[in-house]
């Protein structure tokens, strides 16, 4: 199946200006549903239907391979977001029958990752794994990936390439190894939290979270996944991590230098924003809407109706603390 998503070509660029502005009476009628601590659902034998989404861009010559070492057993629906790919990665895509969404025009990583979490949301997604489909990182981690969300003990959960064996074993040029080391060191001693990575390509989220955020809000380049993380720290959501094992080689995507140093300087905004509304100098949308503040009433309708299916059939179970 494939769907058509009209796109900018202006990759990197916030769209925060032009956010549809959203009806007061119908914000009123559109809350998001409190955490719940754990879920029993309706996915297949009744539990959380878990989505994996894939941001792809030129991924033809990967992309069958990741969606092989997928478990079946545990993913539910696989949803391919082409960013206007020059290559084959719809066809393949298609042959494989997978969910495919086709932007129009390249939109960035930023901007394909929102179509990616919005598709999935109105998919009736329970769990969202993001999985980069350029076979860079284990699929066959999914399961331990999703574990702590099913457990209770986690809202999202980042496969980790600093744990374990890590990433320089895993082929991550030395120049991206200081500069994820640093980045993150200083996104700990911001957030109030002590993790081994923050700039991960699979990470998995419950849905109340994606909708707590409003995300669509973010950049539509590489540090939307900065400014995600950030939100979900200022908002309390617990976060924890696992191994996963990382693959480097010339089919796999990578950032360039250039693009690294810019990704690197606007993490440093994102933590500079987060301290400034942290300590009340500052009080930004972005930090304090949800997703039903800066979406159209339509788009909202559509996901709340598939959490409302979803939730028929689910029920909260307390877990300690």
């Amino acid at each position: 199946m494939r769907a058509v998503e009209d796109g900018s070509d202006q990759a990197g660029s916030s769209v925060a200006a032009s956010a549809p502005a959203v009806p007061l009476d119908a914000l009123a009628e559109r809350r998001v549903p409190e955490r719940a601590r754990g879920l029993r659902s309706a996915g297949s034998g009744g539990r959380p239907k878990v989505v994996v989404i894939m941001p792809a861009y030129n991924a033809a010559r990967t992309l069958e391979q990741t969606y092989a070492e997928l478990p079946k057993d545990v993913v539910d629906h696989v949803i391919v977001v082409d960013d206007a790919s020059r290559d084959d990665t719809v066809a393949i895509a298609e042959q494989l029958g997978l969910n495919a969404v086709v932007h129009v025009q390249n939109r960035g990583y930023g901007g394909n990752q929102k179509t990616c979490y919005l598709e999935a949301l109105k998919a009736g997604a329970d769990i969202v794994v993001m999985l980069h489909p350029d076979y860079q990182y284990d699929s066959t981690k999914v399961p331990a990936l999703i574990e702590p969300i099913l457990a209770g003990r986690a809202d999202v959960v980042l496969g980790s390439r600093f744990l374990g064996e890590g990433a320089l074993a895993g082929g991550m040029p030395l120049y991206k190894f200081l500069a994820n080391r640093f980045l993150t060191r200083v996104e700990n001693a911001a957030f109030g939290i002590e993790l081994s990575e923050l700039h991960t390509g699979l990470r998995a989220y419950r849905r109340s979270v994606l909708e707590a955020l409003p995300f669509v809000v973010n950049s539509e380049d590489f540090v939307f996944d900065s400014q995600i993380i950030a939100q979900c720290v200022y908002k309390g959501f617990r976060i924890d991590e696992i191994a996963v094992p990382t693959r480097y080689f010339p089919e796999a995507s990578s950032v360039n230098w250039r693009r690294s140093i810019v990704y690197g300087l606007a993490t440093l905004r994102v933590v500079g924003s987060y301290l400034l509304n942290r300590l009340g100098m500052r009080r930004d949308s972005a930090f304090t809407d949800t997703l039903a503040d800066v979406i159209p009433a339509y788009h909202w309708q559509q996901i709340d109706r598939a959490r409302g299916a979803v939730g028929e059939a689910c029920v909260a179970v307390p877990v300690s603390a």
